[in-house]
């Protein structure tokens, strides 16, 4: 059965479903990271994803033709290969509520390039959207722990500002210059022309193969969780997160990012953290946000 994207309840059941599985991936990299190394993480979901779409690559590899080529392998590097390694490194030297609260901001970096670079207009709504949207993420990040401190900003805070601008950029090369292309198209050929760099880095530029050849259980366990996150968390919801952009706009499909946090807050509950009045009332924002961006989501070009 076929379905029906261009539904506004299979939109936002689609929209909650990503936050789910996208919040969930902080734990199974954590997991992954007691064996391997933030750039071999990396490296591996982005190659992984590539050689398990690499069928659907070779169906459609006619779409590789002419100037289109540089348009998927742009897609590639800023909507997977890029932002990965910047995330990923940057939580090595700054706390995950200050990097989660730059990552919100992907959604104000895609209304800023549509308006600046692809010349697409916005109704004023959107734009309250976007800011309801980021105050809440802030808000509930904030209020998730006692560890939050904006004096632990560092250098490495701006790596996930250049990768939320880097998602930015991606969604609206897709909605603008892929729009006819099939998600899976755009999801496979995307990975399949930046899979040969991050595998060639993987294998021949950092220990992988070697800790995998030790063999030891602890390393197979972590290599298990970074599966499940490069095949369910990246191959299953870029594609389907591709089709939600071509279904509806850039921007509400990278509102996505608003409600990740309220996810990454029911796993900590239930791992015995609390969730307060405070972080209720942040995480409705967010939702109200998303509306707001939902209600005026269909934009134009301007002449």
């Amino acid at each position: 059965m076929k379905i029906d994207f261009s539904n506004k309840v299979v939109q936002w059941v689609t929209l909650i479903f990503l936050a789910f599985i996208w919040g969930s991936s902080f734990i199974l990299m954590k997991k992954g990271l007691i064996s391997f190394t933030p750039e071999e993480i990396a490296s591996y979901r982005v190659f992984c994803v590539a050689l398990v779409l690499s069928p659907f690559a070779v169906k459609y590899f006619g779409y590789l033709r002419g100037k289109r080529f540089w348009v998927f392998f742009l897609a590639g590097i800023f909507g997977s290969l890029l932002p990965y390694f910047l995330f990923v490194k940057a939580q090595t030297n700054i706390d995950s509520s200050l990097s989660g609260i730059l990552n919100s901001t992907t959604p104000i970096f895609t209304l800023i390039l549509a308006v600046l670079v692809f010349k697409q207009t916005f109704k004023p709504m959107s734009i309250l959207g976007v800011i309801a949207g980021f105050v809440g993420a802030a808000g509930l990040i904030a209020f998730r722990s006692d560890s939050f401190d904006l004096g632990s900003f560092s250098l490495y805070a701006i790596l996930p500002v250049i990768a939320a601008s880097s998602y930015g950029v991606n969604v609206n090369l897709i909605k603008m210059y892929l729009q006819d292309v099939r998600p899976m198209a755009v999801t496979s050929l995307s990975f399949f022309t930046v899979g040969i760099i991050a595998g060639v880095y993987l294998f021949g530029f950092t220990d992988f193969v070697d800790k995998l050849a030790v063999g030891s259980t602890e390393t197979y366990k972590s290599l298990g969780f970074v599966t499940i996150l490069a095949v369910v968390g990246t191959a299953l919801c870029v594609y389907i997160f591709n089709m939600l952009i071509k279904e509806t706009s850039a921007l509400f499909a990278s509102s996505v990012t608003y409600m990740i946090p309220v996810f990454a807050i029911f796993w900590g509950v239930l791992d015995g953290e609390n969730f307060n009045a405070i972080q209720a009332v942040f995480a409705a924002v967010i939702l109200l946000g998303v509306s707001l961006i939902n209600s005026n989501r269909k934009f134009k070009r301007s002449k």
